[in-house]
């Protein structure tokens, strides 16, 4: 088997089994596991960018000032993100978060068509439609939007564009936000700790550990992502990264009990056939050319 396979699909294997962890540190608030994320995160890959010896390209990122804006605002749509996906996982809504992971490749589409003027092809455009008559669909049955799928979505795809147009690795970019991202963090978590509303203060050996390996947790995967994408094709990446929200959409409903009825199930099912169409035109596109080469 291909390594590339086995690293892209360990990656997204993890981040599918991110809600056990989250929900696993229930105990401790929302905004503060975020904080606890962004300074844990940032020790960690400060650990793998010095073993690496690879700090060449700090010098030059922080002399561009375009860049380094670019990059704090990908640090607040990051930061963003994780946040509503904390939230949404110990509120017991892990089968909404995994819907926003479902539709985030279709929102790429439509950034790239609105930021980027890319044009949607005609298939494209079927897969968009179907999957906004599924999102319709929920809104009307649930009477509400889908608020954190749409976030969560938004959010992702709002910062994939950022780093998309950002000449810096994905490790070296990570570590660029988490640094920009760690002085707010580490001020909450002082205000907390010195107002006495600190969850980790409180919190039994086991929390606190799993805690520490927030850092480990957010940058592995990340690690394994950047090994995998360097060796398969980008069809075959894009087609992966559906085990992440199948594994919380399987977890949210089996193991946390999760309701997921007929009309979920028809509105998901929307969605899945949009992928789907998505997915094969890719396919067929990127077979193209090999094929008549």
């Amino acid at each position: 088997m291909n390594p590339g396979v086995v690293y892209a699909f360990a990656a997204f294997a993890i981040w599918g089994l991110f809600p056990i962890y989250f929900k696993a540190l229930h105990s401790i608030g929302a905004v503060e596991m975020l904080a606890h994320r962004m300074a844990w995160s940032m020790l960690f890959l400060l650990i793998v960018m010095t073993v690496r010896r690879q700090w060449k390209w700090l010098g030059p990122v922080l002399r561009d000032k375009r860049l380094l804006a670019r990059f704090a605002a990908s640090a607040v749509l990051l930061s963003a993100n994780w946040g509503i996906y904390i939230w949404a996982v110990n509120d017991g809504r892990i089968v909404e978060a995994s819907l926003g992971y479902f539709i985030n490749p279709l929102v790429n589409v439509l950034f790239g068509m609105a930021f980027l003027h890319e044009r949607l092809r005609p298939v494209q455009w079927l897969a968009v439609t179907i999957a906004a008559a599924g999102v319709a669909w929920l809104t009307w049955v649930n009477g509400a939007p889908p608020w954190i799928s749409l976030a969560l979505a938004l959010t992702f795809g709002g910062y994939g564009l950022l780093r998309k147009t950002a000449s810096l690795g994905a490790l070296e970019g990570l570590t660029l936000e988490t640094m920009l991202l760690c002085p707010v963090a580490l001020l909450y978590l002082f205000f907390l700790n010195s107002h006495g509303g600190s969850g980790f203060e409180h919190a039994s050996t086991g929390v606190k550990l799993l805690l520490a390996a927030a850092g480990p947790v957010t940058a592995v995967p990340l690690l394994l992502f950047a090994a995998g994408a360097r060796r398969i094709p980008l069809s075959m990446l894009g087609l992966i990264q559906y085990i992440t929200p199948t594994l919380q959409l399987l977890i949210g409903v089996v193991i946390y009990q999760e309701f997921f009825g007929h009309d979920q199930l028809i509105g998901y099912g929307a969605i899945w056939t949009a992928l789907a169409i998505y997915s094969i035109e890719g396919v067929v596109r990127a077979r193209g050319p090999r094929a008549k080469a």
